[in-house]
């Protein structure tokens, strides 16, 4: 079994209370479910110009996990209403 997670640092646009920060993390969180992957916003909850969007899968299969990850990371960085700010990356398999 492999797991994968992402963290995803992202800044929000035009943003300026934390009710309007839930109205544009919010949608973003619903589309990376679609992938098949776990996803919440994890971090930066009392700031409301950023955020913290973790992402998480287990599967049978490195290669898959991998694509479903690189494929959460672009569906986030292709948002226009945000900006990627850093990615991290963790892979966890057998021999771990």
């Amino acid at each position: 079994m492999y797991l994968g997670a992402l963290e995803l640092d992202v800044l929000l646009g035009d943003v300026h209370s934390l009710k309007e920060k839930r109205s544009v993390v919010k949608p973003v969180v619903a589309a990376l479910l679609k992938f098949g992957v776990s996803a919440a916003e994890t971090g930066e909850q009392e700031r409301y110009r950023r955020s913290m969007i973790g992402v998480a899968i287990a599967t049978s299969d490195v290669e898959h996990l991998h694509r479903v990850l690189d494929s959460c990371e672009r569906h986030v960085a292709e948002r226009p209403e945000l900006d990627l700010l850093a990615v991290r990356r963790r892979v966890f398999g057998p021999e771990d």
